[in-house]
């Protein structure tokens, strides 16, 4: 990022001597750096060697114009520029002004003018720089709050895990794969983002359910079940006050819902559902039948595709169990 110099150099280019040190001598007196060069050749080289903030350049140079440097420092250098001239014939100021510079001035120079002039190019200058530094710090902020608000994301998703060491990684593994699914129906970044942070909270309500439902080693039965379906509505009322951009609480409800209405814990059916949690409904499955469990070993990927591609259109978005298996087919499983 550009920084706000504590000094101010500037370089006049004039193949007239005269000219050069008369505008030499009124940037000195007001405290500014300033370098002069005769020609174009001559003032690439200082804007080579120096960080110079403003060119003031001639037109009119031997062997290269000024307009020729105007058009390469301002592609090359950081600096704004001024052009002078005494030549009339042609030279519009809205050309000069499209071609770069910031400024244009006609010979015969007032200093008092050009001073002025300059003195206005530069405080402009300064609140640009003043602007990217105050943008660059906010974005520095916004980068340090989104590590932040991550590494809390990732804190409670493992203070499931630590409750239930059977499904450890379940939650980071259902939301990389409902990324690779956001991914392949090529959703906005801000949307897959949104998923993944969803993927590693949607069954953060588990975190109530009793140890010994979670680490059953054999089939729930019908009350332990009624309770594990109270998750995901547990889960919303854990994090529904968190200001999130994306609606993360929402998706944490409906992850378990089902495009016929069969699933928990409201019952919604297709129309009702969002998006995203559509997404995380299929990431979950897969995720589930393709892992170890206390109560049976992986289905495997087959089993897996299997069930969302037999249910697609009826329990799961048909679009969605499309790009699901078109990546598990292209890539493999995540």
């Amino acid at each position: 990022m550009d920084k706000i110099k504590s000094h101010i150099t500037i370089l006049v280019v004039d193949d007239d001597p005269l000219i050069s040190e008369l505008l030499k001598n009124a940037i000195m007196n007001i405290g500014y750096i300033c370098y002069t060069a005769p020609d174009a050749e001559q003032a690439l080289t200082v804007l080579n060697e120096h960080d110079i903030d403003v060119l003031i350049t001639d037109i009119v140079l031997p062997r290269k114009s000024g307009l020729e440097l105007v058009d390469m420092a301002r592609k090359k250098y950081n600096c704004d520029i001024m052009v002078m001239t005494g030549f009339e014939k042609g030279i519009k100021y809205e050309d000069v002004i499209e071609q770069g510079a910031k400024d244009f001035i006609r010979k015969p120079l007032s200093p008092k003018e050009v001073m002025v002039r300059l003195n206005r190019i530069l405080y402009e200058r300064k609140i640009i720089l003043l602007q990217k530094k105050t943008e660059h710090e906010l974005k520095m902020n916004i980068e340090r709050l989104k590590r932040l608000f991550e590494a809390t994301v990732n804190a409670l998703a493992s203070a499931l895990e630590k409750r239930d060491p059977y499904t450890s990684g379940h939650q980071k593994r259902v939301a990389t794969i409902a990324c690779k699914i956001g991914e392949r129906m090529n959703l906005p970044q801000i949307q897959i983002y949104g998923i993944r942070l969803a993927g590693l909270l949607h069954d953060i309500g588990k975190i109530s359910i009793p140890v010994e439902i979670l680490i059953k080693p054999s089939k729930l039965d019908d009350m332990e079940y009624e309770i594990i379906k109270q998750h995901p509505q547990i889960g919303y009322e854990i994090i529904k006050d968190i200001e999130f951009d994306r609606p993360i609480p929402l998706i944490v409800l409906q992850h378990h819902e089902r495009l016929n209405g069969s699933g928990y814990p409201s019952g919604l059916k297709s129309a009702d559902i969002i998006q995203e949690a559509k997404i995380l409904a299929v990431a979950d499955v897969v995720e589930a039948m393709t892992s170890h469990r206390p109560y049976r070993v992986s289905l495997g990927v087959q089993k897996a595709i299997d069930e969302i591609a037999s249910n697609k259109g009826i329990l799961y978005d048909t679009s969605i169990v499309d790009a699901c298996i078109d990546y598990i087919k292209d890539k493999g499983m995540p």
